[in-house]
């Protein structure tokens, strides 16, 4: 998968207040969860805040990225695990990264790419593609940067779901029984299918 480096900075301090300040000098509040727990078990979290235009590397792709969060100098391995945006002017007002190290799964949104010539849409039917990432757990090295479906044999009212997917590496976190993609029946295929059955019959 692919990495990029993002710089943070430490908050000092919390609350409604300051997190009015921050956001107002152009910065977006974050939490970072650690890998160490404390006396509760809890992951141990850190205040951090990160510039907008370079949180906006990772917020506006398509891409999915391993962040190396750069705290003042120092580097954790992390990925964004939750973001919050102003639902008017659609920016990110806090976002949570989780620590990840080589040895233990993590859990990850990763892109759908759909490959292949649906069979249906040859027959004059729409492939819709219904979810554009699904949910998987895997070791970050081995995460892959998309997830190709072949579509290929996929004909006219057929849906491919996710029970029915299995790639290398990682598992499938997403409910097995969500509709990933389909071949709907568009007016023209029903056109040329009603033709054909009259065509049959005379």
């Amino acid at each position: 998968m692919k990495e990029i480096t993002l710089k943070a900075q430490k908050r000092t301090e919390t609350g409604k207040k300051a997190t009015r300040d921050v956001r107002r000098q152009g910065l977006v509040p974050a939490v970072l969860y650690g890998v160490e727990k404390d006396d509760k078990g809890a992951p141990v979290a850190e205040a951090l805040v990160l510039d907008e235009k370079e949180l906006a590397k990772v917020v506006y792709t398509p891409n999915v990225y391993i962040v190396n969060l750069d705290v003042e100098g120092k580097v954790v391995k992390t990925v964004l695990q939750a973001l919050q945006l102003d639902y008017v002017k659609d920016t990110p007002v806090h976002v949570d990264f989780y620590q990840i190290t080589e040895s233990k799964p993590v859990v990850i949104e990763v892109p759908v790419k759909l490959t292949g010539h649906a069979a249906g849409v040859k027959a004059g039917g729409k492939l819709n593609l219904n979810v554009r990432k699904l949910k998987v757990k895997g070791l970050y090295d081995k995460l892959p940067d998309v997830l190709e479906i072949d579509v290929t044999p996929l004909g006219i009212g057929k849906s491919m779901k996710v029970a029915d997917l299995s790639f290398d590496n990682v598992e499938i976190v997403t409910p097995k029984e969500v509709v990933v993609c389909a071949v709907k029946m568009t007016r023209a295929a029903m056109s040329a299918s009603a033709a054909t059955e009259e065509a049959a019959a005379e």
